[in-house]
This record gives structure tokens, sequence and C-alpha cells, in this order.
């Protein structure tokens, strides 16, 4: 296709033969994120931590396309290597990675443990390095000039503003990983690999559950948009950024969140 053709509608959108890994896919925002790609038309590899948990989310989404879970402990690095292996074993190319597995720890400054911080940095922040490293290979494999493989970080708005919320550690690695994802785009994006974050802002989730039952209706009601993220929200930032609509960007930070980060008045 010449570079400027314009393509079919549905065309620009299309997924079908690409093939993904999303890891944190077995619940919320992983699983609105694994099921707009399989809608798209993509074959996706979901991983959590529980195999009980993956076999579930496997049943679940095996409804809207071809869909396959892998357990995996992916705070450690010989854990991310392994499930690097299996993916790799099913197929040499891999067209798009979502590294959207993480931790939240919410405690008080004064109290805020030391294994607040390893447990929140090593799964939000090294655990994405570490996939790239170690799936590299089939993203170069799977790129090409005019079609990039494509890595989407998962952020969060609270490394755009400052939540009311006592995240220490989750804030800080969320702000690293939007860094690491500029850093990583101006490194790949010439090896045909694009880089780019979400930076969600509410979505009902199991991260956020105690926190939208609590303030949930205010929290809306302070957006913009006046309410909370849906599934399709989530899905269709992924599926654009996956698809050839996409394709010309990277080292971006997209927050999705209703413009609750970006208009903040600050008072």
């Amino acid at each position: 296709m010449a570079d400027n053709q314009f393509t079919t509608h549905a065309d620009l959108f299309d997924l079908s033969g690409k093939y993904a890994l999303v890891t944190g896919g077995t619940k919320g925002i992983g699983m609105m994120i694994a099921r707009g790609l399989l809608q798209a038309g993509a074959r996706v590899i979901i991983s959590s931590r529980k195999a009980d948990t993956c076999a579930e989310a496997q049943h679940l989404l095996s409804e809207f396309g071809d869909v396959h879970a892998i357990p995996a402990d992916l705070s450690r690095h010989d854990e991310c290597q392994r499930l690097a292996d299996l993916v790799k074993v099913d197929s040499e190319r891999l067209d798009i990675l979502v590294n959207n597995a993480g931790a939240m720890w919410r405690e008080p400054l004064e109290a805020f443990p030391d294994e607040a911080w390893d447990a929140v940095i090593d799964l939000n922040l090294k655990s994405p390095f570490w996939l790239v490293q170690a799936l590299l290979p089939a993203l170069r494999k799977a790129g090409t000039a005019g079609d990039p493989a494509r890595i989407i970080n998962i952020g969060s708005i609270a490394a755009i503003h400052v939540a009311e919320s006592p995240n220490y550690s989750y804030a800080g690695s969320k702000a690293a990983l939007h860094q690491l994802t500029r850093v990583l785009a101006r490194e790949l994006g010439p090896q045909h690999v694009t880089v780019n974050a979400v930076a969600p802002g509410p979505f009902p989730s199991q991260m956020m559950a105690s926190t939208l039952d609590a303030v949930g209706d205010t929290i809306a009601a302070k957006a913009p948009l006046r309410r909370l993220g849906r599934d399709d929200d989530m899905a269709g930032t992924a599926v654009f950024l996956a698809s050839r609509a996409g394709s010309y960007l990277t080292g971006t930070i997209i927050p999705v969140d209703g413009g609750i980060a970006t208009t903040a008045s600050g008072t």
C-alpha cells in the first residue's frame, strides 16, 4: 500500500492476524483491553498471577475470539522470562505487547513500609522493562516501517496530577513508567516498534473498588464529562494504538480520564 493511500474504515482498526500479549488481562482494565483486541481480530494471550483467575478469564473472553491464559508472577524477573518464552513458543512474532499488570499500596506517610516500594516498583516498573527486554526480538520481527509492532504501557493519571489518596509508590512508579515509555519510544522507533502509554482515570476495577464505593459519585461529578470510565473507552483506545490508525504515534501519554487530570484547576 502506498504511504499516502487511504485505507477503508474497517481496515483502519482491523487487527486480524495480529498476535498480542496483555499482562494483568484477567480483570479490570486488562480485561477491557483484551476484549477490545479480540473483537478487532487479534489472537490474545492474557496473564495474571493466579491460575484459577486465568482459567475463568479465558472462559469469559473466549466468546470474543482466540484467547489463551498463562499464569505468571510478573513481579519476578524469572517469571517474566518464562512468560516471554511461552509466548514465543507459539509464534516468533509478537505484534502487540500491553504492559498492564500492576499493584497499588495505600498507607499514610508515617507508616508507609519498605515492602510497599519493592512490591509496587517491581510489578509496575521493572516488569514492563523486563518483558520488553525478553520480547524485543519477537517485536522487531513483527514490525515494519508501515506497520510497526506496538508496546502499550498502562500508566495512570496519578502520574499526571496529585491524587488525594496516599499512594506514594504507585504514583512514583507510574510517573517513571511514563518516562520509560518516552525513552523506549526514542530508541525503538527506528527498529519499527512504537511505544505509547495510556493513563487511565477512574474505571471500575478491583484496584479502584474501595475508592469508587466510597467516593465514586463525587469523582464522576468533578470530571468534565461527568462520568466514570466504561469498558469501551479503554478497549477503543487500545485498539486505536494497536491498529493502522495509531501507527504514527510513539512516545505519547494518553489520559483516558474524562478530562480529570488535564483540566484540574489546582484549587
